[in-house]
């Protein structure tokens, strides 16, 4: 496993997404993907399965301090005393003492950036979240969130199909990591006829070949989500290979705009 080392935290490189995993089958689905070996579990208040999460978590018997667990604030949670209730809503519904990462999940077109990182700072001086960042911000909106707070990740939409260059390049000059979320672009990056062929080189599927191309880079975490056992251990069994440098220029040659998550009204003008 790679792992994520910066501005004091240690994270595994290669966590599990949650979305759109709800109710029994999600609890269950989250503690199979600790037994498989995620120590990385990232959520969010707006995918409505924080409880679902948490019973996978005490499910799972790990314990606490060997898991980094992520949740996001929702749009309508961003005013002040709404980071406060609904963080504790949220650690309520994770059976959680803290959090390891909390974000700001969309940006506000209607609360100050300035009183959501202010509140979100004094949970992380209570100790309520170890850490705060952002997810969805462009290269302005990140740096003035580092002009304003201690951050230390932005989550984006992050494949071999989207140029993030910019993002990224934004993201590490701040010295903080990426968390890249669709890393296998909604089931778009099985069916390409280049990352299948670098696959089959190395015994590989086009998808682990994506999610190594992503561990292969700085100051970058991915966050794929699976289904079954079997999903989860092919996308975690990435660590025993390494890209040549020709097959990360072919991937690298195929980025472009192929952004699929754009919601209107919620997105920014995205970098490009």
């Amino acid at each position: 496993m790679k792992f994520i080392e910066t501005k004091g935290a240690r994270l595994p490189a290669l966590g599990f997404g949650t979305w759109p995993l709800i109710g029994a089958d999600g609890a269950r689905t989250v503690r199979t993907a600790i037994d498989v070996g995620y120590r990385h579990i990232d959520t969010a208040q707006l995918y409505g399965n924080e409880a679902d999460v948490g019973k996978g978590i005490k499910d799972s018997q790990v314990p606490r301090g060997e898991l980094w667990v992520t949740t996001k604030l929702s749009r309508d949670h961003l005013g002040a005393a709404d980071v406060a209730r609904s963080t504790d809503e949220s650690l309520r519904k994770l059976g959680l003492d803290y959090l390891d990462l909390l974000l700001i999940h969309w940006p506000s077109k209607t609360v100050s950036l300035a009183e959501t990182l202010a509140a979100m700072t004094r949970l992380r001086d209570s100790g309520k979240t170890r850490f705060i960042g952002v997810s969805n911000f462009t290269t302005g909106l990140l740096d003035e969130a580092v002009r304003l707070a201690d951050i230390l990740c932005n989550q984006v939409e992050y494949h071999p199909f989207l140029d993030q260059r910019a993002v990224l390049g934004a993201t590490r000059k701040h010295g903080l990591f990426l968390t890249a979320y669709s890393p296998v672009a909604r089931g778009q990056v099985p069916n390409d006829k280049t990352l299948q062929g670098i696959g089959k080189k190395y015994g590989k599927t086009a998808a682990q070949v994506a999610l190594r191309w992503l561990m292969e880079q700085d100051n970058v975490a991915a966050i794929p989500k699976a289904g079954s056992r079997e999903h989860m251990k092919a996308n975690i069994d990435i660590f025993d290979f390494a890209l040549a440098p020709e097959d990360r220029a072919a991937i690298d040659a195929l980025r472009g705009d192929g952004r699929i998550v754009d919601i209107a009204g919620w997105s920014p003008e995205w970098d490009r």
